[in-house]
C-alpha cells in the first residue's frame, strides 16, 4: 500500500519525538533536485525499479536490491528513477545513533561516510527486509512504556546494523584501498564537523596532513572535477537552504549566525557567490 509522502519538516520532526520511521513500498522521489543534509541516519532499501542519487556530490545508480545508508549531516539528492522505483526507507534519530555507539554496537560505522550503498544478493535483501518490517512494528508499537520500546528499538537496531556490517565486509575492503575516495571522504567528514568555524581549503588541508595543492589534485580526481573549495561552499549553502526551509520564520541573520558567519554581510556574499542568489531572494522565492 502506497503511503501519502509527508513534507521535509513534517518528517524530521517525527523522527525528532519517535526516535525510528520506516516507510515501506514508497514509490518514486518527493524531494527532487535539491541538496538536501539529514541531521538524521536515512537508509533505503530498493526493491523494484533504480534511481540516481548523489551522496556528497559523487553520484550513485541504485538499483533492485541495493542498500544505502547515508550519515548525518552528509549530502543527498535524488536526480532521477525509473517509473517502477520502489523502496523502503528508514529514518534513526541522531539521539538514538548516539546511544547505540555508546553502547559499542555501532563499531566502524563511518565506512558508510566513504562507501554509502552496497548490493546484497537476493537472499541477503530478503532478510534484511524482514529485519526492516520487524523494526517498523517495533517502532509503531503502541506501549505506555516508552523506555522499554526505546530499548527494543536499541537492541533491534543493533542486529540490523551487523547484518548490514557482514553483508558489505568484500566491498569495505576494496573501498578502503583506495587512496582518493579514501582522502574525499575524509575531507567531507571534517567539513561536516568543522564548517561553522572554518570554510578555509588549506584548514582541512592541513588537518589531513597534506600539501594543499597534492591534497586539491588529488580531491580532483575524486570529485568529477568539483574543488574542495567548490565542495565546501555547495554544502554550507546546502545547509543555509535547510534552515531557511525548515524555519522560515528565522531571519537572514539569524541564519547567518547559526552557520558561523560572523556577519550577515559575509554570509549573503558566501551565499551568493555559492547559489547564484542572495539569501533573501531564496527565501522570497520559497516562501
Amino acid at each position: 500500500m502506497m503511503q501519502t509522502e509527508p513534507t521535509l519538516a513534517q518528517l524530521l520532526q517525527f523522527v525528532e519525538q519517535n526516535g525510528v520511521r520506516v516507510d515501506k513500498e514508497i514509490h518514486g522521489f518527493h524531494f527532487t533536485g535539491e541538496d538536501i543534509v539529514f541531521p538524521h541516519v536515512v537508509s533505503l532499501l530498493c526493491l523494484r525499479g533504480s534511481a540516481r542519487v548523489k551522496f556528497d556530490m559523487q553520484e550513485f545508480t541504485i538499483e533492485k536490491d541495493d542498500y544505502g545508508i547515508l550519515m548525518p549531516g552528509h549530502v543527498y539528492r535524488s536526480i532521477a528513477c525509473s517509473d517502477d522505483f520502489t523502496y523502503t526507507r528508514v529514518f534513526i534519530s541522531a539521539e538514538m545513533i548516539s546511544e547505540l555507539k555508546a553502547h559499542g554496537f555501532s563499531h566502524d560505522s563511518h565506512k558508510f561516510n566513504y562507501a554509502p550503498h552496497c548490493h546484497l544478493t537476493d537472499v541477503q535483501a530478503k532478510r534484511m527486509m524482514a529485519l526492516l518490517e520487524l523494526l517498523e512494528a517495533i517502532a509503531s508499537h503502541d506501549t505506555t512504556d516508552l523506555q522499554l520500546r526505546r530499548q527494543i528499538l536499541l537492541s533491534h537496531l543493533a542486529v540490523c546494523y551487523e547484518f548490514v556490517n557482514y553483508y558489505r565486509r568484500e566491498q569495505d575492503r576494496q573501498w578502503t584501498e583506495s587512496r582518493p575516495a579514501t582522502i574525499y571522504k575524509q575531507f567531507c567528514d571534517l567539513v561536516v564537523e568543522h564548517y561553522r568555524e572554518n570554510r578555509n581549503v588549506n584548514y582541512y588541508a592541513g588537518l589531513m596532513h597534506y600539501d594543499p595543492r597534492y591534497f586539491s589534485k588529488i580531491f580532483r580526481q575524486y570529485s568529477n572535477g568539483l574543488s574542495p573549495l567548490e565542495w565546501i561552499q555547495q554544502y554550507v549553502a546546502t545547509q543555509a537552504k535547510l534552515i531557511m526551509d525548515i524555519h522560515p520564520e528565522k531571519t537572514v541573520k539569524e541564519t547567518a549566525y547559526q552557520l558561523g558567519f560572523s556577519s550577515t554581510a559575509n554570509f549573503c556574499r558566501y551565499y551568493k557567490r555559492a547559489t547564484g542568489i542572495y539569501p533573501q531572494e531564496y527565501k522570497k522565492k520559497h516562501a
